[in-house]
């Protein structure tokens, strides 16, 4: 994205808000959207987590699963080794298996990119094109306690690096004290550092923290928030907190993203993050994601899973399922 399209996004949230994105602006805006229904959002979430997929799609949901896949490690004890560990599983999840899907990304931090980078080698890529991307947290992640020069700072250090997407936390304390042009503007000022000197832009995916802002009324505020000021993803969690990612907050993400589009034409990412460990659960995902935003949302730039576990348990159903040692159990079962 160019820094003339950065001006026409920030022009195209002017005009939908009625004004400069300042705090009354913005409160006016968020607060006159509808409320959510939480008792009618669970249920339906838990009524979807329901649904059927007969046996021959459980194969290709798997391998649609693995190629969705945010691989990550976010730890202070991370080395060059270990990056190059975790890339070698990205690119080749099941060892036995050379027809496995690689994972869409590798998701580090900051000072990890250029281990990432290089172990990738000619692999590195755009995921819908079966590369991998590399993406790194940033802003003070995971907390966001940070001056606005640091977080400016250390996004424009890891796009320098080469990072493809950029996972930035929001400033949930502003948020929850209603300095909304505050977030707003960080967001938007983060967006503008994500712009590389070519005049490209790696893609800025903006994380909520969902379980923090305590109600469903401020996940949706905050995933309006996020897009009104240049998000390409909204994003639930970073991980570190619990609780994480769930279903039905999700889906209202994903009518938010739905409704944007409506709204605009442009379509907005997804990324459930934390706490989504196997091919039964990820699966209800996908079921939601299809049903509420559309199939074309089940590709790699528009929905991702941020986890590790996930991938190993998916890899074993998807070898009990071409072995044919699994059970009705092991998934959705409901047909």
């Amino acid at each position: 994205m160019t820094s003339t399209q950065l001006t026409r996004l920030q022009d195209r949230a002017v005009q939908l808000l009625g004004g400069e994105p300042d705090d009354t602006t913005l409160r006016r805006y968020l607060h006159g959207l509808s409320g959510v229904d939480a008792t009618g959002l669970e249920q339906r979430a838990a009524d979807l987590g329901t649904r059927s997929i007969k046996t021959t799609s459980k194969a290709w949901a798997l391998e649609r699963i693995v190629g969705l896949i945010d691989l990550t490690t976010l730890e202070g004890a991370d080395t060059p080794g270990k990056v190059r560990s975790l890339v070698a599983k990205a690119l080749n999840p099941d060892a036995a298996d050379p027809t496995c899907p690689r994972v869409a990304a590798v998701c580090v931090y900051g000072d990890m990119v250029p281990h990432a980078i290089e172990a990738l080698g000619a692999a590195h890529g755009d995921p819908d094109e079966g590369g991998v991307s590399v993406a790194a947290v940033a802003t003070a992640f995971p907390s966001g306690r940070a001056s606005l020069d640091v977080k400016l700072a250390d996004t424009s250090q890891a796009v320098a690096d080469g990072a493809d997407e950029i996972d930035m936390v929001i400033d949930r304390g502003a948020f929850l004290a209603g300095r909304y042009g505050l977030v707003f503007d960080q967001i938007a000022r983060v967006k503008r550092a994500c712009v590389r000197s070519d005049g490209t832009s790696a893609a800025l995916k903006v994380i909520l923290e969902t379980g923090e802002l305590a109600t469903y009324d401020n996940i949706k505020r905050a995933s309006w928030l996020a897009i009104l000021a240049g998000a390409d993803f909204i994003k639930t969690s970073t991980g570190k907190v619990q609780p994480a990612a769930t279903l039905p907050t999700t889906l209202l993400m994903l009518e938010v993203v739905r409704d944007w589009h409506r709204a605009t034409g442009e379509r907005i990412g997804v990324k459930p993050a934390g706490g989504i460990r196997t091919s039964k659960d990820a699966i209800r995902y996908l079921v939601t994601v299809a049903e509420i935003a559309g199939e074309e949302w089940l590709q790699p730039h528009l929905f991702r899973f941020g986890a590790s576990s996930l991938l190993n348990d998916v890899l074993r159903q998807r070898t009990r399922l071409q072995t044919g040692h699994y059970t009705g159990a092991d998934y959705v079962t409901i047909d």
